[in-house]
C-alpha cells in the first residue's frame, strides 16, 4: 500500500501561534469597558494598591496593565429598604419600614473601596439608617407616629442619617418612610380617637356656621328695622298728600275708563270710581 503524506506545520509557524495566544489574552485582561451608571476603581498591584489620588475610570472602554484590578461599583442612584423594630416614647414596640435613597460620591470612590470595600452598604448605610430610625422614634407617642407627625419623623430620621454618612464617602438622597404597624389594640384605639376628633370638628364647623347664618340674619333684620324707623319718621301728612295726587294724576292719563272725585277720600285724597 502506498503510504499516505502527513501534513505538518512550519517550524517558524508555532512560536508565531503561541505568541500570538499570550497576545490575546494580555489584550483580553488589559481591556475594561464601564456601562452606564458605573465607575471603575483601579488597584494598583505594583503601584501602592487603590488609586485614591486619581478620578474613577468612567463610562466607556479604559486600557490597563494586566497585573491591575479594576472594581466596579454602581455610581447611580440605589434603594434601600429596611424593616425595623422600635420602641416609641412609652415603650411600645413599633415594626416600621423604610426606605433610603444613595448613591456612592462618585469622586471619591478610590476612599469608598479603600475604607470600606464593596460591601459599604452593610458596614455603613444599615447601621447608621437603624441607629437614626430608633433614635427619632423613640421621642414620639404612637398616635403621632401612626398619624400627626410623620412627615416630622421621616423628615428627622433623614437628617440624623445623613450626620453619619455624610464623612462616610456616601451621598444620601431622601428617606421616605413607607409603612408603620402598631399593635392591633393600639391601633384600633388610635382609629376610635381619630374619628372622634373628626366628628368633633365637624360639629364645630356646623355650631360656628349655624353662628355666622344667625348672626347674618340678625344684621339683615336690624337693616330692615332701621330703614322703616327712617321712613316712618319721614312721612307726614303733606307728603302722603302729595303721593296720592301724584298717583291720581298717573291714573288719569290712563285710556282706561274712570271717574274721579277729586277731595272724596276722608283724608282729602282723590277716589277713582267706576275703573276698567
Amino acid at each position: 500500500m502506498a503510504q499516505q503524506p502527513q501534513f505538518q506545520f512550519p517550524k517558524g509557524i508555532l512560536p508565531i501561534v503561541f505568541i500570538g495566544i499570550i497576545l490575546l489574552i494580555f489584550i483580553s485582561k488589559s481591556t475594561v469597558t464601564m456601562d452606564a451608571g458605573e465607575a471603575g476603581v483601579l488597584w494598583k498591584r505594583f503601584g501602592g494598591g487603590v488609586v485614591t489620588d486619581q478620578p474613577p475610570l468612567g463610562e466607556g472602554f479604559h486600557l490597563v496593565a494586566p497585573w491591575n484590578t479594576v472594581i466596579v461599583y454602581e455610581t447611580r442612584q440605589q434603594e434601600l429598604t429596611e424593616k425595623m423594630k422600635v420602641l416609641s416614647s412609652n415603650g411600645l414596640e413599633i415594626q416600621l419600614e423604610a426606605t433610603a435613597w444613595y448613591q456612592p460620591v462618585t469622586a471619591e470612590l478610590g476612599f469608598l473601596h479603600q475604607t470600606k470595600g464593596t460591601n459599604y452598604l452593610d458596614r455603613v448605610l444599615k447601621p447608621a439608617m437603624r441607629s437614626a430610625t430608633r433614635s427619632v422614634v423613640g421621642r414620639y407617642t404612637p398616635d403621632e407616629i401612626y398619624s400627626t407627625k410623620r412627615d416630622a419623623i421621616q423628615e428627622e430620621i433623614f437628617i440624623e442619617t445623613q450626620k453619619i454618612v455624610q464623612d462616610q464617602y456616601i451621598q444620601l438622597n431622601d428617606v421616605l418612610v413607607r409603612d408603620v404597624t402598631l399593635p392591633a389594640a393600639i391601633k384600633d384605639a388610635i382609629e376610635r380617637k381619630l374619628g372622634q376628633e373628626q366628628e368633633s370638628q365637624e360639629y364645630e364647623f356646623r355650631l360656628e356656621k349655624a353662628k355666622k347664618e344667625a348672626e347674618k340674619q340678625r344684621i339683615e333684620a336690624q337693616g330692615k328695622a332701621d330703614a322703616n324707623r327712617i321712613l316712618s319718621a319721614s312721612l307726614n301728612d303733606w307728603i302722603l298728600k302729595d303721593k296720592g295726587i301724584e298717583a291720581t294724576l298717573k291714573l288719569s292719563q290712563s285710556p282706561n275708563s274712570k271717574v274721579i272725585v277729586v277731595g272724596g277720600g276722608g283724608d282729602g285724597l282723590p277716589l277713582i270710581l267706576g275703573n276698567n
